[in-house]
């Protein structure tokens, strides 16, 4: 199940970020530190479970942001114990519900065991069917929980063993942390789509995380990726790896480069800050336009805008301001405030625009929605041309992979040419960069169609991972699992 998407909020959006700590001191204090910086990963839920010296486990989740949640002292002081999993959530699978909240907790005969889950299962929703015939009751609507029972039924004894069995038998996209009363284990699905690295705490601790800029925030140094299809089991003795599905190609999710990852993270080697910008580069390469100046569409267009606007050399100015303190529409969204919610959250800035002929960058476009009214601002703002950039090729194919993007049928590339969509939108000239342009700026030669570096099926309609409970029209949740409403 899709969740609803914020019209005026017209981006994809990544579904969780992941923390975890071991042998971390304070290890709440640093899962929250560490789940600020990964906020732009999911802002509808954020939850932390702990374990202390005494082998207990403490939890806490709420709705909302993570300062909502953990601001408070004696919140973090009821958090007690030196290691941690903590997660950020953004639904692509459930609704946004208390029982939703990660990292999930369950008591096994072998201990407690928490987790927490970035990605999406495509075949969640067979294998809910084969386990409550099995006598499973489960307690939520997302896909997580599959985790938890097919842990609880495995026949094998050692924990790590019981995890291996579970994740062989799901398909789709995921890293995980989890915690148990022996170990912090990280793991990544054997292609590698959702990002996961390892770092290390200055008193000899570890920290699990979904970006770099998460280890930044608590000071502790990058080690290395999670390789793709590997395992890592962090204790007292140290950091050991088990890596059972055997050698894959690993398909990195091509997004992350694009929007999802913070500027200043560094994702499987490659700074993404200095990847925007070469992408803006190559884009002002091939779809370059005579204009007077390059205007961002804040914020995940300006490394791009950047790179656009030296590569042409052609002005770079802030002619978009962003009001960073506005969430979702706060007055009844009559069809008149609709009309005005993209000024809730963008301003022109009426002397870079006025009189000029102005290059939009901007990351992305999806519905559309979003864009068509940021040109029309401008227009009002007094442009005399206007031309569209996009850092990223046509988005033609819904993701199933831990992205939170439309049905494909509400998709603006998939419905409309190049042409159409220039006259949707209302700009002068449309442009994206090509799919060979991106993979050029990420390093690569071009894209094999035969062995791509990357998942792009957002892009292609190439999925690598079987869309099991899609195309055997089983992705209908059972009954008892529908939200309130549904």
């Amino acid at each position: 199940m899709r969740p609803t998407i914020d019209q005026d909020d017209d981006k994809p959006h990544e579904e969780c970020g992941v923390f975890g700590v071991w042998n971390g001191g304070d290890a709440a204090a640093l899962t929250a530190l560490g789940l600020h910086a990964l906020q732009h990963r999911g802002q509808e839920a954020a939850g932390i479970v702990t374990l202390d010296e005494k082998g207990l486990f403490h939890a806490h989740k709420g709705l909302g942001l993570v300062g909502d949640n953990f601001g408070e002292a004696k919140v973090i002081a009821s958090l007690r114990g030196g290691a941690a999993v903590g997660h950020n959530r953004y639904a692509t699978t459930g609704e946004t519900a208390l029982r939703n909240v990660q990292p999930l907790y369950a008591d096994f005969e072998f201990g407690g065991f928490a987790v927490g889950h970035n990605g999406n299962l495509t075949n969640a929703a067979a294998l809910k069917r084969a386990l409550v015939r099995r006598g499973c009751l489960f307690q939520s609507t997302t896909d997580s929980e599959v985790f938890i029972h097919l842990i609880a039924i495995s026949l094998y004894s050692t924990v790590l063993d019981r995890l291996i069995d579970a994740l062989k038998q799901v398909q789709g996209a995921y890293s995980l942390v989890a915690l148990h009363n022996g170990a912090l284990i990280g793991a990544r699905d054997p292609l590698g789509v959702r990002p996961l690295v390892l770092g290390r705490l200055a008193n000899g601790g570890y920290v699990l995380a979904s970006e770099t800029c998460a280890l930044d925030i608590v000071s502790a140094e990058f080690v290395r990726d999670i390789e793709a299809g590997e395992i890592v089991i962090i204790n007292d003795e140290g950091v050991r790896s088990v890596k059972p599905f055997g050698r894959h190609e690993s398909r990195f999710c091509i997004f992350e480069y694009i929007y999802f990852a913070r500027p200043d993270s560094v994702m499987e080697g490659t700074p993404v800050y200095e990847t925007r910008k070469r992408i803006g580069a190559e884009l002002a390469r091939e779809s370059g336009v005579e204009a007077d100046v390059v205007v961002p569409v804040p914020d995940s267009g300006v490394p791009s805008a950047m790179g656009y606007a030296a590569e042409a050399g052609i002005p770079f100015e802030l002619g978009i301001i962003r009001n960073h303190y506005v969430g979702r529409t706060f007055i009844e969204p009559t069809d008149q405030i609709r009309n005005l919610g993209v000024k809730l959250k963008h301003s022109a800035n009426k002397p870079m625009l006025e009189g000029k002929r102005v290059i939009l960058v901007d990351d992305s476009i999806v519905r559309g929605t979003t864009s068509r009214k940021i040109v029309e601002m401008v227009r009002a703002a007094g442009a005399k041309e206007v031309h569209m950039r996009v850092s990223s090729p046509p988005t033609t194919h819904s993701c199933y992979y831990g992205i939170d993007t439309p049905e494909r049928s509400e998709l603006m590339a998939a419905k409309h040419d190049m042409a159409e969509m220039a006259r949707i939108i209302g700009v002068d000239s449309l442009a994206f960069i090509s799919l060979d342009g991106l993979y050029r700026a990420l390093g690569k030669p071009g894209r094999d169609a035969s062995k791509p570096d990357f998942c792009d099926a957002c892009f292609t309609g190439d999925y690598a991972i079987p869309l099991t409970d899609w195309q055997s029209n089983s992705d209908k949740q059972l009954s008892l699992l529908q939200p309130a409403g549904q």
